[in-house]
């Protein structure tokens, strides 16, 4: 395990950067004090996810701020850069689009492209953020066919299609043309800027419109009149992208047994126009507080954000997004009857994602495994060795894939001698199992084994040794590889998949409840020693 007694910690505010033995960026994470913080994932009992990652520390390099808020926006760019595997990662990251105006002599409307750390490419200016999907096609298309505004990657030497469909006034060839060019580009900018604008735009082109009908300039009128039909187009977009009048979004929170599920209303007019739903581990910083910083840094930031519970660093976090938006942001718990409902709300779709995803990871255990039933009841045994005198097994139960921690068993093992892992799994699981025949107690639907193909084939040969037939499966640690009886090559489950969660939070709870139990024999044995 990586000694952190050895390196020399600041004490100032910055991020950290754990790497593993082959230099890989793993986690990247913030501290007001580095030194406290760091230490803090050594000095005390931590959670399965916790440890792993520290088992997995090699190298930990620090980068000092001046202040707390600087360590928040230098986080999160280097965790959107490098996207460790223990950070927490949006899947929408690319949600909003941006636009830019190029920096030519004749400027073009292009979408703005950016780096994996979110820094724009290419010079101009941006604006934005716009919708996603066949929306930001319509706004952009809307917007420079309205103001004249070339597409064209390099200016040729005479005029395109382009310009016999009405879209450009052919800056490449006509003096007129380039003359006007300058103010185009400026009435575009000023609509990007300040969305208003659209509207008051319109009311200059109405004018102008009148007085070419009223010249007899039907061509001219008509010309203006299909522009208003676009800018119409693009207010309505506007209007959808950020509703007058409902600046608020509503954000609500559970945690249970280290995973974290986030569910959010947008709202438009008193209406929910758009939901989303998120999953994280809490672990070291994947908080709230993180989560929330993250998800606007690509999102629109509203004046409120209303909450089902404070998050961490709060008034932090309203500081960086207020100086994001350029106005004064709020987080606050719903304290109007309006606001409570809405929350509560949410609170009830995000038990239902939960339940379901628990029944449905059930679901695909008892396919992937090719199991009779169900398995409701699954019991997971892991063996925690520390030299050869202090050799413990640990059996975690779960319940409709949730822990049964009044089924949990522990074991000292009685009839090993040094570290014979595979002999010890067949003793604590042989003692498991004639004792309930025994009792005539419940059976599990599923026995697992944290390890490959010899521990469970130590866990099988207990079994027929005591005339028992139960499903058993094993799950590598290495690779989160299932081994099942029979079956030579491992079955592979997407780690996005319930079923595997399920699998990997009973083995976890096994070996953390074993740890715990090994640690309390050693500190009684170092006791009684003295």
């Amino acid at each position: 395990m990586f000694d952190v007694s050895g390196i020399d910690i600041p004490r100032q505010p910055g991020i950290y950067i754990m790497k593993d033995g082959a230099g890989q960026i793993i986690y990247i994470g913030k501290a007001k004090e580095l030194r406290r913080r760091v230490r803090s994932y050594f000095n005390r009992t931590q959670d399965y996810k916790t440890t792993r990652l520290v088992e997995s520390i090699g190298e930990i390099e620090f980068v000092l701020t001046d202040t707390e808020q600087e360590a928040y926006i230098l986080e999160s760019g280097m965790i959107k850069r490098h996207r460790p595997k223990f950070n927490i990662e949006l899947k929408d990251q690319e949600r909003y689009t941006y636009l830019r105006v190029t920096d030519e002599e004749y400027p073009r409307l292009v979408v703005a492209r950016r780096t994996r750390d979110g820094r724009f490419i290419g010079k101009g200016d941006v604006y934005g953020p716009f919708v996603h999907g066949s929306s930001k096609l319509l706004t952009i298309g809307t917007l420079r066919k309205t103001f004249k505004v070339r597409i064209c990657k390099t200016l040729p030497r005479r005029v395109c299609l382009e310009y016999h469909l009405g879209n450009c006034e052919g800056p490449c060839e006509f003096e007129w043309a380039q003359e006007k060019y300058a103010g185009h580009v400026r009435d575009l900018k000023e609509v990007l800027q300040d969305k208003n604008q659209a509207g008051a735009f319109a009311d200059k082109l109405k004018e102008e419109m009148a007085v070419a009908a009223n010249l007899r300039q039907f061509e001219r009128a008509r010309e203006i009149r299909d522009t208003l039909a676009r800018l119409g187009s693009l207010r309505a977009e506007q209007k959808m992208a950020r509703p007058a009048g409902s600046d608020e979004e509503f954000f609500a929170i559970r945690v249970r047994d280290g995973e974290a599920t986030v569910m959010n209303f947008r709202m438009a007019s008193g209406v929910i126009r758009d939901s989303d739903k998120f999953f994280f581990s809490v672990m070291g910083d994947n908080n709230f507080s993180n989560f929330l910083y993250q998800y606007y840094s690509t999102h629109p930031v509203p004046e409120v954000i209303v909450v089902s519970e404070k998050p961490e660093n709060l008034v932090v976090l309203e500081e960086l997004l207020s100086e994001q938006s350029g106005r004064q942001v709020r987080i606050v718990e719903p304290s109007t009857a309006v606001r409570r409902d809405m929350i509560k709300l949410l609170l009830k779709n995000v038990d239902l994602v939960v339940a379901k995803s628990v029944e449905a990871g059930i679901s695909e255990l008892q396919e992937a495994l090719g199991l009779a039933g169900p398995p409701r009841i699954i019991e997971c045994f892991d063996i925690s060795n520390h030299g050869d005198e202090y050799a413990v097994g640990s059996m975690s139960r779960f319940v409709d894939g949730r822990p049964d921690k009044s089924g949990y068993r522990r074991f000292r093992i009685r009839g090993v001698t040094g570290r014979d892992d595979f002999a010890m799994i067949s003793e604590v699981v042989g003692r498991r199992y004639s004792r309930l025949v025994r009792e005539d107690g419940k059976m599990p639907d599923l026995v697992l084994v944290d390890g490959g193909k010899g521990q469970l084939a130590s866990a099988v040969e207990a079994l027929e040794a005591a005339g028992i037939r139960l499903p058993c499966a094993s799950l590598a640690k290495e690779n989160e590889e299932v081994f099942v009886p029979g079956r030579s090559r491992p079955i592979v489950i997407s780690p996005r998949r319930q079923s595997l969660k399920i699998l990997q939070y009973a083995r976890d709870e096994s070996h953390r409840f074993g740890v715990a139990y090994n640690r309390a024999i050693r500190r009684s044995r170092l006791k009684l020693e003295k």
